[in-house]
């Protein structure tokens, strides 16, 4: 269960640039909270009622005809923390809630051009480009539901708690008999009668149970529909009205099913919020992230990328990104990440850390030598190769004429890298 839990959470770390437990090397789709409830209400799930504003000259008309008690005005950017948020012209607060409906137009003004700053974003903040407007609910119960593709079941696997509105790790670390686990069969619709058990579970009583099955059948139909990897329901709602409402969804696809799912992935817009650095990696079909630490990290999966970060921490240092080139990289997309990696003003040394199963070592020494030549590397570099084509590889980088330290281990790579920069 704990493995679940993480991996429903491992997209959340990564949208916020952090890149604790990765599973895989994905394009990131990022998708704004109002286009991830346009999708849901597209599929018939029971979602508040919104409208979207960009301070053009249609927004006063929108305002006018949208009829609600209460409204919830909310700056679109992907980041938490929106609420306690500050923006760069002063105005506090990416979310307000308001009655008066001539407020909505003001509050919006106060937002969109503006960047708002939160502890998820840069410290200059992200620009805000439109606005959310959404009908106010009175929320009784929070609970929560997740979909997610599981390898340890070969398919999709539902996880629910009545524990909802919440941090879920915490809910399956604390108190894990909150926490319900279904397999389900990916060519079929979930049967009722687990539906019903599911709702139960979620502590829904009376008519609620069997509105609550129905919004999970719509979900998992959406989820199969968009080849979503991940559709988590944080909370999914029970309103005073006895209404089960998905108050907010984050939605995670797969990136091999770009082809069939264009519109959705014609939406994404991380190039607007993306580091440039990011952007361009994606372009090459490499995985970066950027961290705050000295030394450039170049390795070949996901996990062997966790090891190397951890192994320079260990060993005093303090890695400056995240740079995975996967497993089917050639001599071009090294030389691409040389230079993204040296483009950083922050990177003082690189370390190479690639086990050739898939990846031919001596492809990876070709790359490191053409992009140390062509780019006059002038920063400490340590490579430490094991596998296919390794020694040829290793003769490779002895027979360069550049100053590059190789490594007997991991370890040792570290401590090589690490010593450079003292």
């Amino acid at each position: 269960m704990s493995f679940l839990i993480k991996a429903a959470a491992c997209t959340r770390q990564l949208v916020h640039k952090t890149p604790l437990l990765l599973q895989q090397q994905v394009r990131q789709l990022n998708l704004l909270e109002f286009q991830s409830k346009d999708l849901l209400q597209k599929y018939g799930v029971a979602i508040q009622q919104f409208k979207v504003l960009d301070n053009s000259k249609a927004d006063a008309d929108v305002v006018k005809t949208f009829e609600c008690p209460e409204y919830v005005v909310k700056a679109q950017i992907l980041a938490g923390g929106r609420g306690k948020g500050t923006f760069d012209n002063g105005f506090k607060g990416g979310v307000h809630i308001t009655s008066n409906k001539s407020d909505v137009l003001s509050l919006s003004k106060q937002m969109i051009g503006n960047r708002l700053i939160t502890k998820q974003t840069p410290k200059s903040g992200i620009l805000v480009n439109k606005v959310m407007v959404a009908r106010s609910v009175n929320i009784t119960r929070e609970t929560y539901l997740c979909i997610l593709l599981d390898r340890e079941h070969n398919g999709p696997v539902l996880i629910a708690s009545p524990a909802g509105g919440m941090d879920i790790e915490a809910v399956a670390e604390e108190t894990p008999e909150k926490l319900l686990t279904v397999p389900l069969d990916i060519d079929k619709p979930i049967p009722e009668a687990t539906l019903i058990e599911v709702a139960k579970f979620l502590e829904f009583k009376g008519d609620t149970v069997k509105r609550c099955a129905e919004e999970i059948q719509k979900l998992y139909t959406l989820f199969k529909s968009v080849d979503a990897v991940q559709i988590e329901i944080n909370p999914l709602a029970e309103t005073d009205k006895g209404e089960v409402i998905s108050v907010d969804a984050k939605l995670n696809f797969d990136d091999n099913a770009q082809f069939r799912q264009k519109d959705i992935f014609d939406m994404d817009i991380t190039e607007e919020e993306a580091d440039p650095r990011e952007v361009e990696a994606a372009k090459y079909n490499l995985n970066y992230v950027a961290m705050d630490g000295n030394i450039g990290c170049l390795v070949n999966g996901a996990g062997l990328a966790m090891a190397t970060m951890d192994i320079i921490q260990l060993n005093g240092g303090s890695p400056a990104n995240f740079l995975d080139v996967g497993g089917g990289v050639n001599e071009s997309q090294v030389a691409k990440a040389f230079e993204i990696l040296t483009a950083d003003p922050k990177v003082k040394g690189i370390l190479v850390n690639v086990f050739g199963g898939i990846v031919n070592c001596a492809t990876i020494a070709n790359g490191i030598v053409a992009a140390s030549k062509k780019l006059k590397l002038n920063v400490p570099l340590v490579v430490r190769l094991e596998g296919t084509n390794v020694d040829k590889a290793r003769e490779i980088l002895k027979n360069s004429g550049l100053p590059i330290q190789t490594a007997s281990d991991l370890d040792d790579a570290a401590q090589k890298s690490v010593a450079a920069l003292n």
